[in-house]
């Protein structure tokens, strides 16, 4: 696959008709692309957990109520109890993953050491789990019309509401998901 094929920093955006539970209203971030498949985080779901559930598991304390009470994102079905950090990297910090320019994933225990210690990054969010598909799996499911794809704009990841993210998705191509279809089809 070419480098420029690559979805990676793009959202996928479920269409109303997805079939799949665990997909459908989803919103999910690709941060990497390539030959051997693809590894996104859904950015619209939550799971029952918060952070200070997840840090007191791995032992690290943090004084911050606000932090421990923070939202965990459900990531999608892949690994669900694997932890990963979506965030906004300053410039002292190098990524372990960059997506695109202006985000960075990483699954390494430094970073929730950091943001417990308030040392972190500004704008993050925490999923458990990811999405995964295996080489030309996601390919196909684009030319089987499941997704609609948008390069991601962080403001919709750190400032829209969880529960408005699908939709706000969909508006930034001018598409209102109410009046699509929800039978896919091909001319």
């Amino acid at each position: 696959m070419a480098s420029d094929l690559s979805l990676s920093n793009q959202l996928l955006i479920a269409m109303p008709g997805m079939s799949s539970p665990g997909f459908s209203k989803t919103v999910t971030l690709i941060c990497e692309h390539n030959a051997e498949g693809a590894l996104g985080i859904i950015v619209n779901r939550l799971s029952d957990t918060n952070l200070g559930e997840v840090l007191c598991q791995m032992g690290i304390d943090t004084s911050d109520p606000e932090l421990a009470s923070r939202a965990i994102h459900y990531g999608g079905p892949v690994e669900e109890n694997r932890g990963f950090v979506l965030y906004e990297p300053t410039k002292t910090e190098s990524p372990q993953l960059a997506v695109g320019s202006e985000l960075a994933l990483s699954s390494s225990q430094d970073i929730l050491q950091a943001l417990a210690a308030d040392e972190g990054p500004e704008r993050f969010l925490i999923a458990l789990g990811y999405a995964g598909w295996g080489p030309g799996q996601l390919e196909q499911e684009l030319l089987d019309n499941t997704w609609l794809t948008t390069t991601c704009d962080p403001s919709l990841l750190f400032d829209t509401p969880v529960s408005q993210r699908w939709r706000a998705a969909a508006d930034t191509l001018g598409i209102d998901l109410q009046l699509l279809s929800t039978e896919a089809g091909h001319g």
